[in-house]
């Protein structure tokens, strides 16, 4: 199959049974690699789980090279074939190639992401350029490119239809946006510019992880911790003791959002400010995990790399294969949404201020005063704390009584532990999944933060469905749920609550393909389309007769009660004009950073000015409402969102209008839930997104749900 870019983005003794991977044993060292290397077979394990009590650290590197360099014997065994290029014997074969590189790369990718240490790092800056250099060997083989244009060219007279037509159409676009096109010269520089892209985005990525290890806070007076419960404080004292600070010491973790969580409780303003402060400082604040000369560097390259395939920009090189189709349509749709948003902010900003005049006199309304004031006011409206739901919200009861229930109920699927599998990590639970007591897939579900975790939430795909290749689909959700002491049940926040349904709707992507070829296969779609699905999903949580299922008391066993649920549920639009506003400075700053000529960009240590500056240009510069992510924390944009994360707005306009129509239609019935499933999610891009949405829905999208949704009418 064509080379991909994975990690949608332990070993040794057994991964169910340990935190970290150990040093490869001797006698696996020392056995011939195609004996004991598990990669390089499809995996024994139900589903092709990978085989993670069997795969060790020194695995990996061998697995790699040998992938790569069986799946170039393949690719030279298609250009050398002397038959006329046909669908079969170039397409289809091509879809059929890098099997054990693709093994390997979907586990290695996924623990760098979910379970790192300092070797998988070294080995992926290792890895970096080479895997660059392998995907532009194939990507940017001439006489490759020649057959695949034979088979495109005469796809009319082949008769091909369906699927297959637009595999052979989507495999040449493949070939013409990596630069296959190019002349000899031209093709030399863009695999250069590859490979150094590829060093650089590691390396903002592992400085992006170190340095939210590193800017923890840490809390010596226990007396600043008022506002958190016995249990919270615990935790802290236990990451304090984990990370090694020793007694009455309290670590706050960051997460890799700009605003913390945390700061919704604590009474004490100097540690809130002090948290935010840390929070917004990481990686421009010097120092080996100073992220902005990396920042500068991928977006000179990314600017070179685009003219270099006839783009007049980063932004319309990604977005020219995304239903949005061009920057201009991106922008169309932000300025409408800026504006609206940001007076909501403001007067919201004016309501907390007024609060604040009530009971801290003399203080100003700053950024780590939003989420405490909020909160406050939020239970001055609505008359309750969000602290007063989490006893209702056991992780484990969420999981089971509201997200597997909601897809029991829309979908008919049914989920059965399988302790028995092995996992990487003690933490990692496994679920078989069955569709109408048919076998699906697999489901892991990995919710704890940890050191070698990164930030945020995600899915990933260790296995992707095809019928070309006989693979149903194994998916995984990864959270970042601060794990409570032992003792402790884990109570979710709402947000956290909403976070899991959010994420199972892209693992419900995945396990519902149904397509042959896994080019299209699951999540495989346009980026601004990718987020729909999971963001439908949300309705979920909030749902009145799925919500009281699973919101019941951990210790008395009560509902949820009805008063409570009602004022949730008029809550949800309250502080939607922070939300929005944070969300759009982090997306419009993605789209003007790389619209940016490269003569246009400053010195490392001016970049944070131009940041500044952007955000007062686009009317966003409200100081107490920060971009979601600064530039040099913000990983989407230097990975795999590089001027694409307006995808999520983009893509809530589609999941709006989608749950105004189940609403419209009778709401979570089989028939409804089946309609979706069999008409868009099970199709994966193997059909034009747009016309899977319009299929589905009836109509065109409208962006009137989401202005309603939103708040943002005029």
């Amino acid at each position: 199959m064509l080379p991909r870019v994975l990690a949608l983005g332990l070993f040794g003794v057994t991964l169910a049974a340990c935190e970290k991977p150990p040093e490869p044993s001797s006698a696996a060292a020392s056995a011939p690699a195609a004996a004991v290397n598990p990669f390089l077979a499809p995996s024994p394990l139900p589903y092709g789980l990978p085989p993670f009590d069997r795969i060790e650290h020194a695995h990996f590197k061998p697995a790699f090279e040998e992938g790569m360099a069986e799946e170039q014997a393949e690719v030279a065994a298609i250009v050398a074939n002397a038959a006329p290029p046909t669908f079969e014997n170039t397409i289809v074969a091509l879809e059929k190639t890098g099997a054990v590189l693709d093994r390997v790369s979907r586990v290695f990718y996924a623990l760098s992401s979910a379970h790192t240490n300092e070797a998988i790092r070294a080995l992926r800056a290792e890895l970096a350029p080479k895997l660059s250099a392998h995907r532009d060997g194939i990507m940017l083989n001439p006489e490759l490119f020649a057959r695949v244009s034979a088979v495109f060219d005469a796809r009319d007279e082949a008769g091909l239809a369906g699927e297959d037509l637009r595999l052979v159409e989507e495999t040449y676009k493949d070939f013409q946006r990596a630069g296959a096109a190019l002349d000899a010269p031209a093709r030399e520089r863009l695999k250069e510019l590859n490979s150094l892209l590829a060093k650089a985005g590691a390396a903002f990525s592992d400085a992006v992880l170190a340095e939210v290890n590193a800017s923890g806070v840490i809390v010596e007076d226990e007396s600043e911790l008022a506002g958190l419960g016995a249990d919270r404080r615990a935790a802290l004292a236990q990451a304090a003791a984990e990370a090694g600070l020793g007694p009455d010491r309290w670590l706050i973790s960051l997460r890799n959002t700009t605003g913390q969580p945390i700061l919704t409780d604590l009474t004490y303003r100097p540690l809130r400010e002090r948290i935010q402060r840390a929070s917004e400082a990481r990686g421009h604040r010097g120092g080996e995990h100073d992220n902005r000369a990396r920042v500068l560097e991928i977006l000179t390259l990314r600017a070179e790399k685009a003219a270099l395939l006839g783009f007049p920009d980063y932004a319309a090189y990604a977005v020219a294969n995304q239903t949005a189709g061009s920057p201009e349509a991106v922008e169309a749709m932000l300025s409408q949404l800026r504006p609206r948003a940001v007076a909501n902010a403001q007067k919201e900003g004016a309501a907390l201020q007024a609060l604040m005049d009530q009971q801290s006199p003399g203080e100003t309304l700053a950024a780590w005063d939003w989420s405490f004031y909020a909160e406050k006011l939020r239970a001055e409206r609505y008359a309750f704390d969000a602290e007063a739901l989490k006893p209702y919200f056991e992780m484990n009861r969420v999981l089971r009584d509201g997200v597997f229930h909601f897809a029991g109920v829309l979908y008919g699927l049914r989920f059965e532990p399988r302790p028995d599998l092995p996992t990487y990590h003690p933490d990692v639970q496994v679920f078989e999944v069955f569709l109408d007591d048919a076998p699906k897939g697999l489901f892991l579900f990995d919710p704890y933060a940890r050191p070698s975790k990164r930030g945020g939430a995600w899915m990933n795909a260790y296995v992707s469905q095809s019928r070309l290749l006989g693979t149903p689909a194994v998916v995984a959700n990864h959270l970042n749920i601060v794990k409570p002491a032992p003792e402790n049940p884990t109570l979710l926040t709402f947000d956290e609550v909403n976070t899991m349904f959010h994420e199972f709707g892209h693992a419900l992507h995945g396990l519902f393909s149904d397509v042959t070829y896994p080019r299209f296969s699951g999540t495989r779609v346009p980026r601004d389309f990718v987020e729909f699905p999971s963001q439908v999903h949300e309705m979920g949580a909030t749902w009145p007769s799925i919500l009281k299922n699973y919101a019941v008391h951990y210790e008395t066993g009560e509902p949820l009660p009805a008063e409570l649920l009602e004022k949730v549920l008029a809550a949800q639009r309250f502080n939607e004009g922070f939300r929005t506003t944070e969300y759009l400075a982090a997306a419009s700053l993605d789209q003007a950073l790389h619209r940016l000529a490269p003569e246009a960009l400053p010195e490392p240590e001016a970049l944070m000015d131009l940041e500044a500056q952007l955000l007062t240009d686009l009317g966003l510069a409200y100081a107490p409402v920060p971009p979601r992510y600064r530039t040099p924390y913000f990983s989407h944009i230097m990975g795999g969102y590089a001027a694409g994360y307006y995808s999520y707005i983009w893509s809530e306009v589609l999941d709006a209008d989608t749950v105004a129509w189940f609403k419209a239609n009778g709401g979570l019935t089989r028939e409804n839930g089946d309609r979706f499933r069999e008409r868009l999610l099970s199709r994966g891009s193997s059909v034009d997104a747009m016309a899977l949405y319009e299929d589905f829905r009836g109509a065109p999208p409208s962006l009137e749900p989401l202005l309603e949704r939103r708040g943002l009418r005029d």
